[in-house]
């Protein structure tokens, strides 16, 4: 592989006298991207550093936010923090534009803490100021974050599902699909057996059918892979919801009154203040959601299959040529991504509610692809953007009940906002798998 790359490489001579102009264009060329490339954190950070003092400084309320970090009634309690509002903002502002100049100073990729360190003043200032500004200026941290758990489960697992494929190097725009069938698969077996467990079983049958017809088209026809996907998401928005009308609806004692699977409580350990009730009080599917970020991550990074996926996402050819079957590992590791989808698609109708309505999915499926984007291909990433929009959605509705004045539709937008600021500014340029999106025939 090593030769073979570099007989490619080569090339004329840059030494040459009749190649020097070509190679001193590059190298300047060179100069610049990298010259671009190393100010995008500084850039990014700045517009962090400007919307702070715009927002969080100099239009603070005034009034003293209080967090509340333990659950009325809990037996471990931890004493509330009370922080100014405009003060704050401008201790966020003054971090911010400290970390802007270190960016620009340094001239390279930005450390992770900093990142870690923008992104928790950014955060904390964000919240102290549209706290602020409620007409009860206090919030419960636990339940901000139990919340944001809650509704980042099914974004985690169509990210997930959305990985397997990707990494293969196929695109699955189907995963909108895949959730909603699933979640539809759920409600039917599950209220038709007596059984939740059946209907999560269900779920993931469901959501594989919808990745064998992605599977068929996309890698046996080699059809546009994103045109197969935006299609199955019309396609099943259709049947789901022809079927809900004169089936489901009809007849919902019959087909669309599924039990829900058990919560499990943890003792002693769901008693630890803020974390206790975010790990461990949690549904089955909460916890299978925990282990399912762990093992995509270590067969991904850490088995044969791992390295397997991964160069069939990035060289098919040369993975062929080393006695992989690309076509068939791309069969099976989308028909498993469909599969763990299905997981996130049973969370809406055995865990959320307790029955199936028209489109319940809402788009989760593509703000899971955005998750999966803005975690860069990557298991952990794509949970830590899944809980970012899961957050920014929980916190909409907790601001609605203590009446803060900020329009909700900028709350509905905030995470989306966010993802183009980190992607363009603070983590660099997103680059998904290089073969994603080619079909690959044999030679």
């Amino acid at each position: 592989m090593s030769t073979a790359i570099t007989s490619q490489s080569s090339g004329p001579s840059s030494g040459s006298p009749e190649h020097a102009p070509e190679a001193a264009l590059a190298t300047s060329a060179a100069n610049r991207a990298v010259g671009v490339r190393t100010l995008r954190p500084a850039i990014g950070l700045g517009v962090l550093a400007l919307v702070s003092l715009i927002v969080f400084a100099l239009n603070a309320s005034g009034q003293r936010v209080d967090f509340r970090f333990s659950n009325d009634g809990g037996a471990i309690r931890l004493p509330d923090v009370s922080v100014p509002s405009a003060p704050y903002g401008w201790v966020v502002t003054i971090v911010l534009a400290a970390l802007t100049v270190y960016a620009a100073v340094q001239a390279r990729k930005l450390p992770r803490w900093a990142v870690i360190v923008a992104g928790f003043f950014f955060v904390t200032g964000f919240l102290v100021w549209i706290v602020g500004t409620a007409q009860t200026p206090s919030i419960s941290i636990t339940a901000l974050l139990a919340g944001s758990v809650a509704l980042a489960t099914p974004l985690v697992f169509g990210s997930l599902g959305g990985l397997l494929c990707e990494r293969s190097g196929v695109v699955n725009i189907a995963i909108e699909a895949q959730l909603l069938f699933g979640a539809f698969s759920a409600a039917v077996a599950g209220t038709v057996a007596g059984n939740p467990w059946v209907g999560l079983l269900a779920a993931m049958l469901g959501a594989v059918l919808v990745a064998a017809v992605l599977a068929l088209f996309a890698i046996r026809y080699r059809v546009n892979q994103v045109i197969v996907g935006v299609v199955l998401n019309v396609l099943v928005s259709g049947l789901t919801g022809f079927l809900f009308a004169t089936v489901l609806e009809p007849n919902a004692a019959s087909f669309n009154a599924p039990d829900r699977l058990p919560h499990v409580r943890i003792p002693v350990l769901a008693e630890i203040p803020v974390v206790g009730p975010v790990l461990f009080d949690q549904s089955v599917i909460g916890y299978i959601m925990y282990l399912a970020v762990i093992v995509v991550w270590f067969a991904l990074y850490r088995t044969r299959w791992g390295l397997r996926t991964r160069a069939v996402g990035e060289h098919p050819k040369a993975a062929d040529t080393l006695g992989v079957s690309v076509n068939a590992l791309r069969v099976r590791n989308v028909l498993l991504g469909g599969a763990v989808a299905g997981l996130g698609g049973a969370f809406y109708t055995l865990v959320s509610v307790s029955a199936f309505t028209r489109d319940m999915t809402a788009g989760a499926g593509y703000i899971a692809l955005a998750a999966l984007i803005f975690g860069r291909w990557n298991p952990v990433g794509a949970l830590l953007a899944s809980l970012l929009f899961g957050f920014a959605s929980n916190l909409e509705s907790i601001l609605s009940f203590l009446g803060t004045p900020v329009p909700s539709q900028f709350l509905a937008m905030l995470p989306y906002v966010v993802t183009i600021l980190a992607v363009a500014g603070l983590v660099g340029r997103a680059r998904g798998p290089a073969a994603s999106g080619e079909p690959y025939t044999k030679e």
